[in-house]
């Protein structure tokens, strides 16, 4: 995919945008707000924070109880969900190349490659962030941790909330009391998708990354693509594709949607078989590829496609009239999702690292812990980093 204008320069809006907020940071004087400003940083913290949780907890005391208990069950989860992942995803780059996850630096399975893109990521992270740093402070809050501040924080392009529980307070605690508080922040953020994925699935946009049995189950699937036309002198004319075929499968892999076509691996010059429905009848071509107009490299059969979305949601009851707000709700559960998930890799700077310290600490000697933790991050690192190097073999750091 052709990266647009503004992502082409995304680093210079970024940084222009980074000094206009500086600017109007020091117009309005919100260093005598309780905001800390940096060249680098934009930072406000509240000390108030705790009135607040303790107002939200006394209304919703037994719930959060029950979600304290949840948030450590599923922390083992969400972790051995993550390193399920990873190890199964570099099996596939060899085995089954075409159902490879791409990676990024950024936020695992999500890259930002268009404006529209870059707007939905800035929208979605705040949401994202006020509900996992409040789960940590509300689920401390019950187990009787002191939060001292709470608060968001701009660092250039990345964004951040935060509550700072009483450190001693926190070492102090029970065993299972740093458990809860720990697991509660990527908790909320999976529970928060598959909340907004169950009012996602009566969307056509959800089918977009819906696997397998869920697509099938809540979705009616199209035969294949519609061709709308066909470029003269390319293989697809000479072979005798005509307009209005559906295609329904390129060299083995099942064309049922415009995005099937990225799993293809179609070079010039070699030659790639086709299967298509006409009048209901299958046919099958062997259609010579050529190279992209705009990319020698990239590999064409020859035809103009219908880039509409196909599913029907099986649950109809509500209507998506705007396209902009249906990916934005797309992206939000994307980004809550792997973000709960991603953060409980047992990583120093992630929950999951704090997770499996909580749990091995006072156990043993203080070296041996630390030797242990540093094993688990290295093993972890390299698992990840593998990941990631093996995205950017396959096509390069923009993916989507």
């Amino acid at each position: 995919m052709e990266l647009d204008f503004l992502t082409d320069n995304a680093i210079i809006y970024v940084l222009l945008a980074w000094v206009v907020v500086l600017v109007a940071a020091k117009a309005l004087r919100l260093e005598k707000h309780g905001f800390e400003l940096k060249v680098y940083s934009l930072v406000y913290k509240n000390q108030q924070i705790q009135s607040v949780l303790t107002k939200i907890l006394g209304r919703t005391r037994r719930g959060i109880r029950v979600f304290a208990d949840v948030s450590v069950v599923a922390g083992f989860l969400m972790m051995g969900f993550a390193f399920w992942f990873l190890i199964s995803n570099i099996s596939k780059y060899f085995v089954a190349p075409s159902d490879f996850a791409q990676l990024t630096v950024l936020i695992p399975g999500i890259t930002l490659t268009s404006s529209a893109s870059i707007a939905y990521f800035l929208l979605s992270i705040p949401i994202v962030l006020v509900i996992h740093e409040g789960a940590h402070g509300i689920v401390a809050t019950l187990e009787k941790i002191r939060i001292k501040t709470g608060g968001f924080a701009i660092f250039i392009a990345m964004f951040a909330g935060f509550v700072e529980p009483d450190e001693d307070e926190f070492k102090s605690a029970k065993k299972i009391s740093k458990l809860r508080v720990i697991g509660a922040g990527a908790t909320s953020n999976v529970i928060f998708a598959f909340a907004l994925g169950a009012i996602l699935l009566t969307n056509p946009f959800f089918a977009l990354i819906l696997p397998e049995p869920f697509l099938s189950t809540f979705y009616d699937l199209p035969e294949g693509v519609v061709v709308l036309s066909i470029i003269e002198n390319s293989g697809a004319e000479r072979a005798g594709l005509l307009a209005n075929d559906l295609i329904t499968s390129i060299d083995g892999i099942t064309i049922q949607s415009p995005l099937d076509f990225q799993k293809t691996d179609l070079r010039p010059g070699d030659a790639a078989d086709v299967s298509i429905l006409r009048d209901g009848q299958q046919l099958d071509f062997t259609i010579d590829v050529m190279p992209a107009p705009d990319d020698p490299e990239r590999g064409l059969i020859g035809i103009m496609r219908d880039n509409s979305l196909a599913y029907k949601p099986v649950l109809n009851f509500i209507e998506w009239n705007d396209p902009n707000f249906s990916m934005f709700l797309l992206w939000l559960w994307m980004i809550s999702f792997f973000i709960g998930i991603i953060n409980m890799l047992p990583l120093p700077i992630l929950d999951g690292g704090k997770f499996i310290h909580s749990i091995i600490d006072e156990k043993m000697s203080e070296n041996t812990v630390n030797g242990i933790m540093w094993g688990i991050y290295i093993f972890t690192f390299v698992l990840f980093g593998l990941n990631i190097a093996l995205s950017y073999l396959k096509s390069g750091w923009f993916t989507i």
